[in-house]
């Protein structure tokens, strides 16, 4: 049997896009006499759809589409996600369902059991569980047809692959029992930098534990602060990766289900800081398709931060689509004014220098009679910052470009931002991205030619917002600001856990104060780009008000 992996860059709720692209891959793949064609999770609406799944004219569209792609499956079958309606008034009113079509029809549909209500994910506020369980039988083979989480009823724990059982049932359990001869899997399994690890370990176990093969196919694209990376793989029943499809791209691949065995996939190591370089680039160019726009804004300082930001936005959108202002005021050194201009002359696009200080003057002196003799102190560092983002949104707004915001996820964690100034924006590009590792992404962007100017790479950090302002006045050292946060973020470590991890007791308790009082600005952020197993935002969700 030869079996089809179709790995594609679905839109929410574009089912004529959704559609066309499932039809042609039919098409493509039943000109190349496949027998049965895998699409991913959720693929004729787009995977997450959210409260759209509660529109009733959202669900007849999705059932018009599936019809229609089910008259195509002749001389070949598919596997595809989308919803379909529960029967038993009991219950949600939906399934998450993968509908198996054959002879111009839908034959079987088989729905989701584990619906995870974690982190970024919802999906037990639609869908109602699955408690049947049945084989597909198709050219003499019986397939286990399974749904994204049903195969993670091991979870990571302490980011290490470890058993938690966090199910009472486990599909894969239930369908052995009926002897399939292989597994497939259909997924929306969204892109962090350490996922791939996770996926790729609960899937090797998961063939060895049941010696079956697995064809695993997940989706690929961005919607909003999720990005999905694709890395669609097929393993044989040791556990061992015969193919792997590139990751964030639409990729293809048809594998013969009698060599699998035999097939032998050659890894290659990629860094993490290329990964987070390419789901970047992969979250805003889909954020402006998605959304119909095409330029972006943004301010350029001379710091890596929008440095950074620019080079993955000019990746993106192409340099015709990118503008940046230059906002100096008296504070700005001229090394940092120097740097910003031979960036954006390095990439080649639009730039315009527009001085704050007088508006920064005029804004003083209507305040004067007000804050009188009172020392400068951060809200005048603060105004500057909203001057130069109120500057930004006018631009957006006359030109109708989208303005990027540039905080890292450092800054936002401690709260080194300033509401309505720094912190605008219409998407955050690096806000899951710690200061550290937007060093590093710097020096991998210049390891061909020299875009971003070394000096902007190895001068000490600083908003420059009162005289010989550095970051490391107000904060640690990046390197231990970072190792703190991503204990008390990513991994839930207490204080006095980190503490006993040898750091000092001051600075722990210092950075953990800043995160927690901050988490108001964060509540008004723009949306991030997720690229982490814990990103700020609505994968987080952390009171305002608590004492804790």
């Amino acid at each position: 049997m030869k079996i089809a992996l179709a790995q594609l860059n679905y839109h929410i709720g574009n089912f004529k896009s959704n559609t066309a692209k499932i039809i042609s891959a039919i098409e493509k793949f039943k000109s190349q006499k496949a027998d049965l064609v895998v699409f991913s999770e959720l693929a004729i609406c787009g995977y997450p759809p959210k409260d759209l799944l509660e529109r009733k004219d959202f669900i007849e569209q999705t059932q018009i589409a599936l019809e229609k792609i089910a008259e195509k499956c002749v001389d070949i079958a598919i596997v595809v996600g989308g919803p379909s309606i529960n029967p038993n008034p009991k219950g949600k009113n939906l399934y998450n369902s993968a509908y198996f079509m054959s002879n111009g029809e839908i034959a079987s549909v088989h729905n989701k059991t584990l619906l995870p209500n974690y982190d970024i994910f919802d999906e037990y506020r639609y869908f109602e569980p699955n408690t049947e369980f049945s084989l597909i039988n198709f050219k003499g083979k019986k397939i286990a047809l399974t749904i994204c989480e049903d195969l993670w009823e091991k979870q990571p724990v302490d980011n290490n692959f470890a058993k938690s059982e966090l199910y009472t049932i486990s599909p894969m359990e239930e369908l052995s029992k009926l002897n399939p001869d292989f597994v497939i899997n259909i997924a929306a399994s969204p892109f962090s930098y350490n996922q791939q690890d996770y996926r790729t370990n609960i899937l090797k176990s998961t063939c060895k534990h049941y010696h079956l093969p697995i064809f695993y196919v997940n989706q690929i694209g961005a919607h909003a602060e999720l990005i999905f990376d694709g890395d669609s793989m097929v393993l044989n029943s040791k556990g061992e990766i015969a193919c792997r499809l590139d990751y964030f791209k639409e990729d293809f691949q048809i594998i013969d289900l009698h060599n699998i065995e035999d097939q032998k996939y050659e890894s290659k190591n990629v860094d993490y800081i290329e990964k987070i370089h390419d789901a970047l680039v992969l979250g805003l160019k889909d954020y402006f398709v998605k959304t119909g726009f095409t330029q972006a804004i943004l301010g350029l300082s001379g710091g890596i931060d929008s440095a950074v930001t620019l080079v993955l936005a000019v990746r993106a959108l192409g340099k015709e689509n990118v503008r940046v202002l230059l906002l100096p005021s008296e504070f700005s050194s001229d090394h940092s004014i120097k740097d910003a201009v031979e960036l954006a002359e390095n990439l080649g696009i639009q730039y315009e220098i527009v001085p704050i200080q007088n508006i920064f003057q005029e804004m003083q002196n209507s305040l004067s009679p007000i804050f009188k003799d009172l020392p400068f102190n951060v809200a005048e560092e603060n105004i500057q910052a909203r001057i130069r983002g109120t500057l930004l949104m006018g631009l957006s707004n006359k030109f109708g470009h989208i303005l990027l915001n540039t905080s890292n996820k450092s800054e936002a964690a401690v709260g080194y931002g300033t509401l309505y100034g720094d912190m605008n924006g219409g998407l955050s590009v690096l806000g899951d991205v710690y200061k550290s590792d937007v060093f590093k992404m710097a020096w991998f962007m210049n390891k061909e030619v020299e875009i971003i100017p070394v000096n902007t790479i190895v001068k000490p950090p600083s908003a420059e917002l009162r005289p010989d302002q550095k970051d490391s006045d107000s904060l640690p050292d990046y390197d231990i600001l970072d190792a703190i946060l991503f204990r008390y973020i990513e991994k839930n470590m207490s204080s006095d856990e980190i503490i006993a991890d040898g750091f000092a007791k001051e600075t722990v308790l210092k950075t953990i104060s800043m995160v927690n009082r901050n988490e108001y600005k964060r509540f008004q952020t723009p949306p991030i780009l997720r690229v982490s197993s814990k990103a700020f935002g609505f994968g987080r969700k952390i009171p305002l008000v608590a004492k804790h």
